[in-house]
């Protein structure tokens, strides 16, 4: 295994979330407001644009850290390594076909605005649509954990057991705490960008684990019980 290519794969993995989560910024970000929605309705424009360049940017750069997921399952048997890479990259180019659809949602949001309509009403159809978008990736998501979680905790993979709790599957039951919780611009940075944070924390963690992937492939782990 080329240790070259899971480090790169797992930076481009890292880079795609930083990326998306700068465009979450670039739509929500107010210092004075924590209403998403209508910190849309009023950004500039040429954050509207900055932000849809970096869904495609992003959407590659995480298709590259797919790679990586790919590298580290490698021990695992081939009906855990293929469904969990093409299930983690169907995930990671939808979080950028999804976030690109928000441009639908902040145009009608700024359109409603300059007309004097209520931004709320005039995107609800929009916000639907983006909705439905969600409620394909989520039985994928679903998929996508208990493979992982299986292969992992059975040390099939080249992850350390700990990497679990990086997954975002567990990190995703604060969101709701958390939005109750934190309040003024780190309201704002949290709940905004909370789903590319997710695979920041991930890339970050998987990336660590795997530096030096020789090592962990000649681990006693890989040869463990199951």
């Amino acid at each position: 295994m080329n240790d070259r290519a899971i480090r790169f794969t797992g930076l481009a993995g890292l880079a795609g979330g930083l990326l998306l989560f700068s465009g979450d910024m670039l739509l929500y970000y107010d210092p004075v407001s924590t209403d998403l929605l209508r910190n849309m309705s009023h950004v500039a424009v040429w954050r509207l644009r900055l932000s849809t360049l970096f869904a495609l940017l992003a959407a590659w750069a995480y298709l590259a850290g797919a790679v990586q997921m790919y590298l580290a399952f490698r021990p695992a048997p081939v009906w855990v390594r293929r469904p969990v890479t093409a299930f983690f990259a169907a995930i990671l180019v939808a979080y950028g076909v999804i976030h690109a659809h928000y441009m639908a949602i902040a145009l009608t949001a700024r359109l409603a605005v300059l007309h004097g309509l209520d931004p709320v009403e005039a995107t609800r159809l929009a916000r639907d649509h983006n909705h439905l978008l969600r409620l394909v990736v989520y039985p994928l998501f679903a998929l996508l954990s208990i493979l992982f979680l299986y292969a992992v905790w059975k040390r099939r993979t080249l992850y350390p057991r700990w990497i679990i709790f990086f997954f975002p599957l567990f990190p995703f039951f604060l969101q709701g705490p958390l939005d109750r919780l934190l309040s003024g611009p780190l309201h704002t940075v949290i709940v905004g960008g909370f789903f590319n944070l997710l695979l920041v924390l991930f890339f970050g963690a998987s990336t660590f684990a795997l530096w030096h992937p020789r090592e962990a492939a000649s681990s006693p782990e890989i040869d463990g019980d199951g």
